[in-house]
């Protein structure tokens, strides 16, 4: 299976983020985007609940020149945090939501690593599944989790080959700045 549009278009940042740390590819489901990554010699984590498609996506990687790991994970286990702090150069999520995750997402993800995100909207239901409000985006709801960080590519709206309405953003984290920097920005006032 090919990977998703969004990568494809955004490949170069997707390449620089995976400078920084293993490319975490959260809910992979078969792990076709993940897969992309190894595939052009990135670090993957492959992330997902399911052993089936974990099994599915082990039997893909044979072959692949990157290094691909199988993370069988629970991402919605209550209010613990399974994501490791700053450890993930790139992370991606497409087609899942599980918004006490977010806060989890935005805490591992290093500084200057990239972010991928696209998944369905409040305005799906008019398309097909999913339906349930819990997995559906309120407009404006992505990009506003995101808002400071560095948006290179943000969309809403119906896109079409299928006929879906989601959401996409991808953005950089921002670099922390160094105690010297914040010295010299307080005494340059």
């Amino acid at each position: 299976m090919a990977p998703d549009a969004l990568l494809l278009d955004h490949w170069d940042l997707l390449a620089k983020g995976a400078l920084r740390g293993p490319v975490l590819d959260l809910a992979c489901g078969d792990g076709h985007n993940g897969l992309f990554a190894a595939e052009k010699g990135c670090s993957v984590i492959l992330a997902d609940i399911s052993e089936s498609a974990l099994k599915n996506a082990e039997i893909a990687a044979q072959g692949i020149k990157g290094d691909v790991t199988l993370w069988q994970v629970d991402l919605e286990r209550g209010d613990d945090n399974p994501l490791q702090s700053e450890s993930y150069g790139v992370i991606m999520v497409f087609r899942y939501l599980h918004r006490p995750l977010m806060p989890c997402i935005k805490k591992a993800l290093a500084p200057g690593g990239v972010l991928f995100y696209e998944t369905f909207t409040v305005e799906q239901p008019r398309f097909g599944r999913p339906k349930n409000p819990d997995h559906l985006l309120n407009t404006g709801e992505l990009l506003d989790w995101f808002k400071e960080w560095t948006v290179i590519h943000a969309f809403e709206g119906i896109k079409e080959q299928p006929k879906r309405a989601i959401a996409q953003i991808v953005c950089v984290k921002p670099e922390m700045k160094s105690a010297h920097a914040d010295f010299i920005e307080a005494f340059s006032r």
